[in-house]
């Protein structure tokens, strides 16, 4: 299903033209326009999901080992030192385009670290109460038996 509104829909289905580097029956990966580094790409299913609690199970096994094959193209053809693999979902979260989406971001040595944050602190009490909480939530799903 597409989304008729959706920038991403009609970029990953070739209706706006874009630097594509790698596409399949499921997948177009293209060149982000407002690069974090060189050769920063986004993978963008065909199929419109807002985020990743709405991708259908096929497309997510697929979309990880899609993920480290052009993270490795990266590391050959432009040799960075490693790769950041980023999926925002939510405002909240950075999401901007609701349409779910993966930032592959090469990582160069001597460059910026893009993923980073000052470690906070949980008492045992907040950590049992935390995992409860979530435990919960997945049993009720069927998610964890």
């Amino acid at each position: 299903m597409r989304e008729d509104n959706c920038i991403f829909c009609k970029i990953a289905n070739g209706d706006i033209p874009s630097e594509t580097i790698y596409e399949d029956d499921t997948f177009r990966a293209i060149l982000d326009l407002g690069p974090a580094s060189k050769g920063h790409a986004l993978i963008l299913p065909k199929q419109h999901y807002s985020d990743i609690c709405r991708l259908d199970e096929e497309t997510a096994k697929k979309v990880l080992p899609l993920a480290a094959k052009i993270g490795n193209a990266m590391k050959q053809s432009l040799g960075c030192a490693g790769f950041n693999v980023v999926q925002n979902n939510g405002k909240e979260a950075g999401q901007t385009v609701f349409h779910f989406h993966v930032h592959l971001i090469p990582r160069y040595e001597g460059g910026p670290v893009m993923v980073s944050w000052m470690p906070g602190e949980a008492s045992p009490e907040e950590l049992t109460q935390t995992g409860a909480a979530i435990r919960s939530a997945l049993q009720s799903e069927g998610h964890n038996k």
